[in-house]
């Protein structure tokens, strides 16, 4: 009777078969009897769903145990997916609906060591003032919105390693020179979970930020929110931050970094 109901239902097979992987990815090697009872199916059936995935290379069986475990094809497959995608192509459509929904200009930046690095910029709409950042420039991550985020991600070892490796310079009024008073503001985005800059970076200019992860849940990626500081007021990046949030929550689910 199973047999049948498989054979006329082949999205049912196919959602068993992904359950088996996924099982098998969440408690690694286990044994037919195990992988049995935790998916709840009987025995033969979760036999035949293991010798089909095996016989396609997706799943290899321990000589000495004998349990079964998923192959490396697994890792072929995620790294051809890495190759052909990146995150700046990935996200780039929400960028600019995030620009579009709020009105104001939209990084996207990659630290490289004690910077970031613009891979990513749409830029407003609204009012003639355009932002002097392009992709491809760089800002210290001491000083910014974008850095700040990224920062707060680190550990407090990693963070007075990057300010002991920076070159600390005042490039405005607002700039933080003062490492005690980075570490205040490191602390406020762990609290809040964004952080701002106040002309810290660019006279004239506040912005909202938030770190993004990569696919392997590293600190990689910051977003932010710019504008004059004519258009962001205290109560406008109040209003702005649960756009950047809610961003940075559909991005993780888009990397498969949290369940739906």
């Amino acid at each position: 009777m199973m047999v049948e109901e498989e054979a006329k239902n082949p999205i049912q097979v196919a959602e068993k078969l992904f359950q088996v992987i996924e099982t098998l990815a969440d408690n690694g090697p286990m044994g037919i009897m195990d992988l049995s009872n935790s998916l709840g199916f009987h025995k033969s059936t979760t036999h035949r769903l293991v010798a089909s995935l095996q016989f396609m290379g997706y799943i290899r069986q321990e000589e000495e145990s004998l349990k079964y475990m998923l192959s490396f094809k697994f890792l072929e497959i995620g790294s051809k997916i890495l190759d052909q995608t990146n995150m700046a192509s990935l996200i780039h459509p929400s960028l600019r609906k995030l620009s579009e929904q709020t009105g104001e200009t939209v990084h996207l930046v990659r630290r490289e060591g004690t910077e970031a690095v613009y891979i990513d910029k749409v830029e407003s709409k609204v009012g003639s003032i355009r932002m002097v950042s392009r992709v491809g420039s760089r800002v210290p991550l001491y000083c910014s919105g974008v850095g700040k985020a990224l920062l707060a991600e680190l550990d407090d070892e990693e963070v007075r390693a990057i300010w002991d490796a920076s070159e600390i310079k005042r490039l405005t009024a607002y700039t933080i020179t003062s490492f005690e008073v980075l570490k205040e503001r490191v602390e406020e985005v762990r609290k809040n979970g964004y952080a701002i800059d106040n002309e810290e970076n660019e006279e004239g200019v506040r912005c909202i930020a938030v770190c993004l992860k990569d696919y392997h849940k590293e600190p990689v990626y910051a977003l932010s929110i710019s504008a004059p500081v004519s258009r962001m007021s205290d109560e406008r990046i109040r209003e702005l931050r649960e756009a950047v949030l809610e961003f940075k929550e559909e991005t993780a689910k888009t990397l498969g970094l949290t369940r739906t």
